[in-house]
């Protein structure tokens, strides 16, 4: 055998043995894919099957009987220690403090129910973030075979007034541990899931796992409407500004293929949060809202499925931290991750305005008045008389206006024709000038105070202070007042007619009323559709929009139009209209010196004069 051949058949003794261990490779791979497949298909076969109280065995028929005693002959798990804990029956422990009362389930060691104890529905009932048996809260490992915690009783090991400690133990070696923290006057819990000596169980290749929380959240407020807008799921990604959100009353869901911080399960007043202080990976989050006539009044249906690192040698502990409390502004700052901004706010300048100057005002009124009606009166005075010096020039325009009517209604009869239009508007401008007024002076500071309107707008229904909080004939500030029931729903108005909503309407039209008659072009045929829509459609909008939402809104709302009309009223007092007047006629006949307004008016007359000589052409 010559060299060449040698090194011939040793590569392809080579190739063969190489060939033999990857096929062995590919075949060990198979069979454990088979085998978490048909684990997992054996658990949910079983977990299908109805739940018979073992009181109810006794009524079974033969049949049934000898099926049930089959299924309970028959293995699902090969390892011993978790088939022996898929079938103990769970107990329910507690952890308690002066904030809250959360139950725990030894099935699955996870969170059964939570009751604030500060707080009560609308109804006076107690307040649940989730009632029992209405979340579920998993980790999902392979190990030998797919698992999944929640279909396991955990082994109660400890238990003080503040703290539990849980294990599923595996007959092949190692244990989960599941371990609970309340601490005193908080309203947060740490957990720390344990994997221990569980090196002999998790095969090499498995670098992650999964955990999943499921909870149905139910309704806690007056409204649904009101409340399903302002419910939603939230998420974070740790150096972002703010979180993410999806929900507001719709259906979604996102995926999200990088690591988050935290998500949020959040009602309009109320929230679950759940934070992973070594991040989760990755993650899918979705939200579902249950119809308006849910018989047990439930409001959403959250769902989470987190994705989290595994990690292979020795022990494994990793931290999470959960929040049961209220959407309280400072409560969630002091957490220090950016649990305040799932508060709507109202964007960045609405926000920044909120935070620094409405928040602060209504917490120091709070402080030494009771009744939020007069905090909600001294906060409208102090915001009017702020902003009084950007809207003390719209009303003095509209003031002087109203003086030269006289005059507008001179040009409106020296051009009553359509093709005049131009001339008409210049010899307005031209009026405009010699009384020293500007059309655009009071557009402008009147534009500057919509944020703050848009701030309240999102302020008020967002405030957990206003919330089950009394003024006058309204139980509850948050929610709307209702003066007449109907009974059932009515299109655009709902079930019910609020009358601080109506009020509000009325003085709406009140004042567009008193405004609109102060303007020069009030009679003016041109100006009819716009005066129909400030009128009348404003106001009626506004009362369909706001009939279901927070009293506290309307309330403030009708506040504001009341003191606009104290202040126009009082502004044209100081305006002397006969000066104006003087002054226009003293100056008739001089000429005015031209803006580049004017000079641009002029050359559109011009162009428009020439092109109706074109057409008669």
């Amino acid at each position: 055998m010559d060299k060449n051949t040698g090194i011939g058949w040793a590569l392809i003794a080579l190739i063969v043995l190489g060939f033999t261990f990857y096929q062995s490779y590919v075949g060990r791979q198979a069979a454990e894919a088979q085998a978490r497949a048909d684990s997992l298909a054996r658990a949910e076969a079983l977990r299908t099957l109805p739940a018979v109280p073992v009181a109810d065995t006794l009524a079974l028929t033969p049949l049934n009987a000898e099926t049930l005693r089959d299924t309970a002959d028959v293995a699902i798990f090969k390892d011993g220690g978790l088939e022996k804990a898929y079938r103990e029956e769970a107990q329910i422990v507690c952890l308690e403090n002066d904030k809250l009362r959360l139950a725990l389930t030894t099935k699955g060691a996870q969170p059964y129910s939570v009751v604030l104890k500060e707080y009560f529905n609308y109804d006076s009932t107690a307040l649940y973030l989730f009632r029992p048996g209405d979340a579920r809260y998993s980790v999902s490992l392979y190990a030998g075979e797919y698992i999944r915690t929640a279909d396991f009783n955990f082994q109660l090991c400890e238990q003080t007034d503040s703290s539990v400690v849980m294990r599923l133990p595996f007959a092949a070696g190692g244990y989960i541990e599941q371990r609970y923290v309340l601490h005193p006057g908080a309203y947060h819990v740490d957990n720390a899931l344990s994997f221990v000596g569980m090196d002999a169980v998790v095969p090499r290749n498995v670098g992650m796992f999964d955990l999943d929380f499921d909870v149905q959240v139910p309704r806690m407020e007056k409204g649904f409407k009101n409340e399903s807008q302002y419910s939603k799921v939230d998420y974070y990604f740790e150096g972002d500004k703010n979180p993410s959100e999806l929900g507001r009353g719709r259906n979604g869901s996102k995926r999200i293929d990088s690591r988050l911080s935290w998500f949020a399960f959040q009602q309009q007043f109320f929230s679950t949060i759940v934070r992973a202080p070594q991040d989760f990976s990755s993650g899918e989050l979705s939200v579902n809202f249950f119809p308006a006539d849910d018989q047990e009044r439930k409001l959403m249906a959250c769902h989470a499925a987190m994705r989290a690192e595994y990690r292979h040698g020795g022990n494994q502990t990793v931290p999470f931290e959960f929040y049961f409390g209220p959407n309280h502004f400072q409560t969630l700052k002091s957490y220090g991750h950016k649990y305040e901004r799932i508060i709507p706010l109202g964007g960045s300048l609405v926000g920044w305005f909120t935070k620094y100057a409405i928040i602060p005002m209504f917490n120091f009124f709070s402080r030494y008045i009771a009744s939020f009606g007069l905090i909600i009166l001294l906060m409208t005075l102090v915001i009017k008389t702020v902003v009084l010096p950007l809207t003390w020039k719209s009303y003095a325009s509209s003031a002087k206006m109203q003086a030269l009517r006289p005059e507008i209604e001179k040009i409106n009869r020296r051009y009553p024709k359509q093709e005049d239009a131009m001339k008409k508007q210049q010899a307005t401008m031209e009026l405009y000038k010699r009384a020293n007024v500007s059309m655009m002076g009071g557009c402008l500071p009147t534009l500057l105070t919509f944020p703050i309107l848009w701030a309240m707008f999102r302020f008020f229904p967002a405030s957990i202070e206003l919330r089950q909080q009394s003024f006058l004939w309204c139980k509850d500030l948050s929610a709307y007042d209702s003066i007449v029931d109907f009974g059932r729903s009515v299109p655009l108005i709902g079930d019910h007619l609020s009358l601080f909503a109506l009020l509000m309407a009325v003085v709406m039209w009140v004042y567009s009323k008193m405004t609109m008659n102060g303007q020069p072009n009030a009679g003016d045929p041109s100006a009819k559709s716009m005066q129909f829509m400030t009128l009348w459609m404003m106001p009626v909008m506004m009362f369909f929009i706001c009939n279901s939402l927070s009293a506290a809104l309307s309330y403030y709302y009708l506040l504001s139009q009341l003191i606009a009309i104290v202040q126009t009223w009082l502004i044209r007092k100081t305006v002397d209209q006969q000066a104006i007047l003087d002054r226009v006629h003293a100056s008739e006949g001089k000429p005015l010196p031209k803006s580049k307004w004017q000079l641009r008016l002029e050359e559109a007359q011009r162009m428009q004069e020439q092109q109706l000589k074109n057409r008669k052409r």
